[in-house]
């Protein structure tokens, strides 16, 4: 399917979803939002995906959130612009429930919903060169799209309420030093190194992926024995799969294992 506002291009189990519209600094427009949608639901059934790469077109990841359409949304009585924009955080936030690992490349402008999204990816990847910032603050208006969820988690409360009651941008290396993103790296370097983590990810079997972001976000919520329920579980059904059977033979031979998914 064409989109206007999105680019997909794929290889080898890699898909890279890219937010296209550089003259806009890629803002999440209600349009944009419209296409994210249909990609995400496109992605669901797409049984060659092993991992989403999510990045922006031109100098920047996004701006955030387009601001007339924000204006728009708080013209509604007070009880409609709610909805609206609870449908907006859902649409983009979908990402988090895909199946497959994904990473967002992040560079350049990464401001306000647009860190919410990065946020809501399994893996991020900065440039040296980006400036991240939480600045809903900044237009006086509380923070949204999953900031008080999402923020915190990753980098404990006291960094968190830096970043959202200053607005202050940070860089690649500072969000790298307190726990925001996995790695910096250079401008230049940037998509090679994302493309060769999601390769090493994509080489390995389908079925204890998927198991795994699902087990790592449940314990976020769950306890020890509850845990260790879901993980005996899941590894008594990766005892069936094909892959499980190719990656004991590869130990036993001393070789490379090749799997197939299955």
């Amino acid at each position: 399917m064409p989109y206007k506002t999105l680019l997909i291009e794929k290889q080898d189990g890699i898909v890279i979803l890219s937010l296209n519209q550089p003259e806009k600094r890629n803002a999440m427009t209600l349009e944009l939002g419209e296409e994210f949608k249909a990609a995400l639901a496109e992605l669901k059934n797409d049984q060659e995906a092993r991992v989403l790469i999510l990045t922006g077109q031109g100098s920047s990841f996004s701006s955030g959130g387009d601001l007339q359409s924000t204006f728009d949304q708080f013209e509604a009585p007070p009880m409609q612009a709610k909805t609206n924009i609870i449908k907006y955080y859902r649409t983009f936030l979908a990402i988090r429930d895909l199946e497959i690992p994904t990473i967002a490349v992040i560079k350049g402008h990464t401001i306000g919903a647009a860190l919410c999204l990065a946020l809501a990816c399994d893996m991020r990847i900065a440039s040296t060169d980006t400036k991240m910032s939480m600045s809903f603050i900044k237009i006086g208006i509380h923070p949204g799209m999953g900031t008080s969820y999402l923020l915190p988690r990753l980098i404990g409360t006291a960094k968190a309420f830096e970043m959202c009651l200053t607005g202050d941008p940070i860089d690649g290396e500072e969000a790298h030093r307190i726990g925001l993103v996995n790695h910096v790296v250079e401008p230049e370097r940037l998509m090679e190194f994302s493309l060769d983590l999601a390769r090493r990810i994509a080489r390995n079997p389908v079925v204890p992926a998927r198991f795994l972001k699902k087990s790592i976000y449940r314990g976020l919520h769950t306890d020890l024995e509850s845990a260790l329920d879901y993980e005996s579980s899941t590894q008594v059904i990766c005892s069936f799969t094909e892959d499980m059977k190719e990656g004991l033979a590869a130990a036993r031979e001393k070789r490379a294992p090749v799997f197939k998914g299955c």
